[in-house]
């Protein structure tokens, strides 16, 4: 497979893991607002913001392979 179709695929991946991941964290914390805290709030939005990245390690390795 070449560069190019690899790269459209990853991208075409990336969208999707961005849409649902983006659902069910807005969905987690909208469900958890009422329970919450506002500090415990600011961590899981924090936290949500930043861990969307790990799992896409992979992704971008076999993206980036020649």
């Amino acid at each position: 497979m070449d560069i190019r179709t690899r790269k459209a695929i990853g991208c075409a991946g990336l969208l999707a893991y961005l849409a649902v991941y983006a659902v069910l964290a807005a969905t987690l914390g909208a469900y958890l607002l009422p329970i919450l805290p506002f500090w415990a709030e600011l961590i899981f939005y924090a936290a949500a913001g930043i861990v969307w990245i790990f799992p896409l390690k992979p992704l971008f390795a076999w993206i980036n392979r020649t």
